[in-house]
């Protein structure tokens, strides 16, 4: 009998074993851009200077057995690259990198919404969609204008009456692949005031939209853990 039970439960064991096997891995796609030395994300901004604090060839008097290493050094703005905003980028006191819970970062359950050859993306493009509880990612293309003259002008954004359509969906994150989420024709930034202010994060300067199913995947775009600071690049990620 015992030897019976024993027999079975291998069997168990392997045939569970065979079915997580055939289980594919999820795909990531990369949804970020590359931050390079003199990178200009935002007219004004100073680009960020990537450098050696210690270069290879400076460390090779420092170890022996033939070790080197290099040791950067940059200096840049924390709107550079693909970024996320936290509510500290627009109110003095809300949460900042540090305050905001890993949660609210990664493994969001994610819809994308396709807003192609759309300039005002109003409250049309997400009412009839599953939004709620989820990381809305809005694709524009606009990101085939990167690191050109034509990424800054006329770019997509949100109306005012769209971020306050998915602040009543108690969305978790609303990303998009434009130079601003807010329209930057003029001085107000309607779009960052209301979502920032329901603690629903922005993620600006995406790329790679067009890759994204539908919905059923994750979204990710974790920052480092800085004190005191609303905005930081992250490497945004779909898992597929």
């Amino acid at each position: 009998m015992k030897n019976i039970f024993s027999y079975n439960y291998l069997s168990y064991i392997y045939q569970k074993s065979s079915l997580i096997q055939m289980i594919p891995a999820p795909k990531l796609i990369d949804l970020s851009h590359i931050i390079f030395d003199g990178l200009i994300t935002y007219k004004g901004l100073p680009a960020p200077i990537i450098c050696d604090y210690l270069s290879r060839e400076q460390s090779k008097g420092l170890y022996d057995g033939g070790a080197e290493f290099q040791i950067g050094k940059i200096e840049m703005v924390s709107n550079t690259g693909t970024y996320i905003d936290c509510p500290f980028h627009r109110y003095e006191h809300g949460h900042d990198l540090a305050e905001v819970p890993l949660e609210q970062f990664a493994n969001l359950d994610a819809i994308t919404i396709d807003a192609s050859g759309s300039t005002s993306i109003g409250i049309e493009f997400f009412k009839y969609k599953e939004v709620r509880d989820k990381a809305v990612i809005v694709s524009t293309g606009w990101s085939k204008h990167w690191n050109t003259d034509a990424y800054f002008e006329n770019h997509p954004y949100l109306t005012a009456e769209a971020a306050e359509y998915l602040k009543e969906q108690q969305v978790k994150l609303v990303g998009i692949d434009s130079h601003n989420i807010d329209n930057t024709q003029g001085k107000t930034r309607p779009v960052h005031t209301i979502l920032l202010g329901a603690n629903i994060l922005i993620v600006e300067h995406l790329c790679n939209l067009d890759k994204l199913p539908a919905d059923n995947y994750k979204f990710n775009a974790v920052p480092p853990k800085f004190k005191g600071v609303g905005t930081f690049p992250v490497r945004a990620y779909a898992m597929v």
